[in-house]
């Protein structure tokens, strides 16, 4: 897939996500890289042939004090991994939207468990329509 088609697919990603929620996004970067890097999968500890589509890096907004002054926090959609699960699967913009809205839930504090049990929900209520 060309890059700026997969950058048409984050943007509807970010656009899926609720208005209410978009406008809070603060101080936040949303960038595209082909696959993790080597000091990425590192830091978080994956075994040997993990799959990541995304990463959030930064400072949570129910961490910030009332002065925060960082650098923008940053959420990297990985484009080969997508790609690769995604056209197995025929689902290449599905998992874009999921990546975006998991690594978004990051951004406003809610962790990996938290997530889990949302995303949970969101399928059964998602199999009712």
């Amino acid at each position: 897939m060309k890059k700026s088609d997969f950058e048409k697919l984050v943007q509807e990603g970010i656009k899926q996500i609720p208005e209410k929620f978009r406008k809070k996004l603060s101080n936040v970067a949303i960038v595209i890289e082909e696959s993790p890097s080597q000091r990425q999968l590192k830091k978080l500890k994956l075994p040997e042939g993990s799959i990541l589509f995304g990463l959030y890096e930064g400072i949570p907004q129910t961490k910030r004090g009332l002065y925060y002054g960082a650098l923008p926090d940053k959420i990297t959609v990985f484009k080969k991994p997508i790609e690769e699960i995604g056209r197995a699967r025929g689902g290449i913009c599905q998992i874009v939207k999921n990546t975006i809205w998991h690594e978004i839930a990051h951004h406003f504090g809610i962790g990996e468990k938290g997530i889990r049990e949302i995303e949970l929900r969101r399928r059964k209520f998602q199999k009712l329509f």
